[in-house]
């Protein structure tokens, strides 16, 4: 082919693809329809001039789209792993664990009942074999739910539940492409009737050895990336290798899955890349891989629309009637999935409430596109495939694949429209007023200034400053005066504004780079719970996402097991150093929201709301600032070094925002600026290394600042320390049960719990014990111990507690007022207890 023939096909191509999105924007269709379609009607105009007699003028360039040299290999090969890295890195995992088991019913579960389901309708239905029936069956299972995606974030739907479709749309092409593998292997091998079980069987051995593979490239690509900091565009050019290294490596060398490396790939990098890279770069490599994947995503619909018209060629009246039933049965096995498999999930408290509209959206949005097309491609050029299997193939994939986009795509708008889902709930039309007012505010205040600043003319500003605050009291009084939101919904309202602001502060201080890149996910994540939490339940949803944010994770509970039985430290060390600098974080973030209390929100929902939300914060703070007291306890002096890392760091970002001024003032050259960030380079990379945490827990100062032990001598503190474990609980966790006796007494480090015996109930704080009147009375109390704050506490078994309390004075007078505090003779407990 001509090189300027095929430079003009490409660069027309582009210009199709700029040409695409206002057009889809204009007539509100999905933009992958848009380019399918646009990509239909060049093939189509490409054959018609090929034939025609009326002119050879365009005859050079028809010839060019048809032999353009599109095959499988350059769909799977080249677009399919941009596009999927490009979902990885634009996800939020962190948030996405929440929903992971309906992502896996919808990704996986239904991409296997859709392959079967399909597969079993066309045996029955047709003379294939039941391999030819199972292969079509995987290749149509595999969705592109981008379209579905992009109309619910237009009509602003939940986050979680685009979050779902977003995860199927990672996972699912992985799980139909491994199994579009094994049927194509029995075709090509001539197996009619496989053994399901074996097939399936070698379906885990894909998906963890691609899972593998990509860990391994991701790992040692992040290395290379880290060891080259200063250099952004090398850092980015690195990226790009990464997920065709990890997708040909798991391919061709080890004969696993090419899309699940892809896959693990980009999660790794997701989840480690913000702690490695500077933000800036990180920020810019993200963004590099947007305009990527968004040409990739372009090009793969406007490629794989060309081949529709070559693929429906000899197309004949029974092959309609199957595309139908392949319509037929595809419907129904993902409607199994959504009305069968999903509720019975959320019975069982498996995955969250998706309403029944939305997953009527989700049916009717199940688009099929480039990769359907990819994978009948694939089974079109292989030689080693039946003749009629091929054609067979190629027009039911086609043919489906057009239904799904020129039907279920063009009329998915007016579907969401007829289910209710375009139009704002109360709440959010109460949100957008409020959106309004307090916007209208601040523009009040800014033009008041810029007038000032500029002096114009006196009759002109009062005029329009009349205009204006006619609109803003009209918008004002529609925000506070609207009978159909109830006080509850104004404190929900007011909670989803301090969320957001909370958000918007957080990215803030990451750009500023107060808050590091690895903390930045996790804090943003922490955020968005809030909001959703908000949304979905009120101001519960908040309180427990507050709690959430300051719990002991599993992984933190996991990690202290893994240090206290096997010995091995690493973990713990790693989690409870990111715990103390999340802690820091979220203190640092939540004292600036106070301002705002009173200065946005005080000014709409009034002073009872804004008084509950600054109540709500200052619980938020104390429960920060309880969980960094525990810390502190156990390690002196590592928060102390993150407050001095805080302050250098914020040092140098204030250096830096001088020279920057200096710079646009034009009082220091480009030179200069450049020389001048530069040397402050090599200080930035120094605050930003954490400083290593000992993780020796330091008992024996933790035990000297509890004020039971303070009579006891050096050598028994020492063997005190020894003898402690330490043990973490959240709010809410049952440390005893009234069914089973206590057989080790607890002293709270930190934190707080609630005792309940006899019907009657105690709080007990830093300092205190229980546990011991069970020991020493040698009779169940029925007593029920639980945590009301995330709490530290040292246990001590019944044997070495009896020999402290015989030498420890302070030990004894303790346990005498317990006892009087719960009506217990201490006469009796103490005398038995020092035999």
């Amino acid at each position: 082919m001509d090189i300027i023939v095929l430079t003009t096909l490409v660069a027309s191509l582009f210009l199709v693809i700029g040409v695409a999105e206002p057009l889809a924007a204009r007539l509100r269709l999905p933009y992958s329809v848009i380019l399918a379609a646009l990509g239909i009607v060049i093939g189509l105009g490409a054959i018609f001039f090929l034939r025609t007699d009326l002119t050879d003028a365009l005859n050079p360039v028809a010839e060019a789209i048809v032999g353009l040299p599109i095959r499988s290999n350059v769909f799977l090969y080249v677009f399919l792993p941009t596009l999927l890295f490009q979902v990885t890195l634009g996800m939020n995992l962190r948030r996405m664990m929440d929903d992971w088991v309906p992502i896996l019913v919808l990704a996986v579960v239904a991409v296997v009942v859709a392959t079967l389901g399909v597969g079993y309708a066309l045996f029955w239905a047709s003379p294939l074999p039941l391999t030819a029936c199972l292969l079509i069956g995987s290749i149509v299972a595999t969705t592109d739910p981008s379209a579905v995606v992009s109309i619910f974030r237009s009509l602003s739907a939940p986050r979680r539940l685009a979050r779902i479709i977003e995860g199927e749309s990672l996972l699912n092409d992985a799980a139909a492409i491994a199994l579009f593998g094994l049927f194509m292997g029995f075709v090509m091998r001539g197996v009619p009737d496989p053994e399901l079980g074996d097939a399936l069987s070698r379906f885990p051995v894909l998906i963890i050895g691609g899972a593998v593979a990509g860990w391994v490239i991701a790992r040692a690509t992040v290395w290379l990336m880290a060891l080259v900091h200063r250099h952004e565009r090398a850092q980015i050019s690195i990226s790009v290798a990464l997920p065709y290294l990890a997708y040909v490596s798991a391919e061709q060398l080890i004969g696993a899955s090419g899309v699940i490396a892809v896959v693990a790939a980009g999660v790794t990098l997701n989840l480690t890349g913000p702690g490695r890279l500077p933000p800036q770069a990180w920020s810019n490599l993200r963004e590099v891989w947007d305009l990527l994947a968004h040409w990739a995503g372009a090009l793969i619909f406007i490629l794989a629309a060309l081949l529709i018209p070559r693929l429906l060629e000899r197309v004949n009246v029974a092959d309609i009637g199957l595309i139908c039933v392949v319509i037929a049965a595809a419907l129904a096995a993902r409607a199994v999935i959504l009305f069968g498999v999903l509720p019975l999930l959320r019975l069982a408290r498996m995955s969250p409430q998706v309403e029944r509209p939305y997953r009527v959206a989700i049916l009717w949005g199940g688009l099929r596109g480039a990769v359907t097309l990819a994978l009948a491609l694939a089974v079109t050029e292989s030689f080693r495939v039946p003749d009629e299997v091929k054609r067979v193939v190629g027009i039911l994939a086609t043919g489906f694949t057009l239904y799904t986009l020129m039907v279920q795509g063009t009329t998915l708008r007016w579907v969401i429209g007829r289910l209710g889902l375009d139009r704002l709930s109360p709440m959010d039309e109460a949100l957008s007023r409020q959106v309004v007012a307090v916007a209208l505010q601040t523009v009040r205040a800014d033009v008041a200034k810029t007038t000032e600043k500029y002096e114009l003319s006196r009759d002109i500003v009062r005029s329009e400053a009349k205009r204006f605050g006619e609109r803003l009291d009209d918008a004002v009084t529609e925000a506070e005066d609207s009978s159909d939101i109830l006080d509850r919904d104004r404190v929900t309202l007011g909670l989803i504004a301090l969320a957001g602001h909370e958000r918007d502060t957080i990215l803030s201080r990451v750009r500023e780079r107060t808050i590091s890149g690895n903390m930045a996910e996790q804090v943003l994540s922490n955020a968005d719970s809030l909001i959703e939490g908000t949304r979905i339940h009120g101001r519960n949803g908040y309180q427990n996402a507050a709690r959430s944010s300051v719990a002991y994770s599993s992984a933190f509970q996991a990690a202290m097991r893994l240090h206290d039985r096997a010995g091995i430290s690493a973990p713990l060390a790693r989690i409870t150093a990111d715990r103390f600098e999340l802690l820091l974080s979220q203190r640092l973030i939540l004292r600036d929201l106070g301002a705002f209390i009173d200065g946005r929100i005080r000014r709409i929902h009034g002073r009872r709301v804004a008084d509950l939300l600054h109540e709500l914060l200052s619980r938020r703070i104390e429960a920060i600032e309880t969980a960094l007291e525990s810390l502190r306890l156990q390690y002196p002096g590592y928060a102390e070094e993150l407050e001095r890392r805080f302050i250098r760091r914020t040092a140098l970002r204030l250096e830096e925002r001088e020279y920057d001024a200096m710079r646009e003032d034009g009082l220091i050259g480009e030179e200069v600026h450049t020389a001048l960030i530069q040397g402050g380079a090599h200080r930035r990379t120094v605050s930003e290394e954490r400083p290593p945490l000992d993780l020796a827990l330091q008992r024996s100062q933790l035990v000297r600042q509890l004020p039971l032990f303070s009579d006891l001598d050096e050598a028994s503190l020492a063997r005190l320390a020894r003898a402690l474990r330490t043990r973490y609980v959240n709010a809410g966790d049952v440390v005893v049960r009234k069914d089973i006796a206590a057989r080790s007494v607890f002293f709270i480090v930190s934190g707080a719990v609630e005792l309940e015996s006899a019907g009657q109930t105690w709080r007990l704080g830093r300092g205190e014990m229980f546990g011991q009147m069970e020991i020493l009375m040698a009779r169940s109390l029925r007593t029920k111990v639980r945590a009301i704050a995330p709490s530290t506490l040292a246990v001590l078994d019944e044997a070495r507690f009896r020999r402290l309390l015989r030498r420890s004075k302070s030990l004894r007078e303790a346990l005498r007022a317990s006892a009087e505090k719960r009506g217990i003779d201490p006469t009796a407990l103490i005398a038995d207890g020092a035999e």
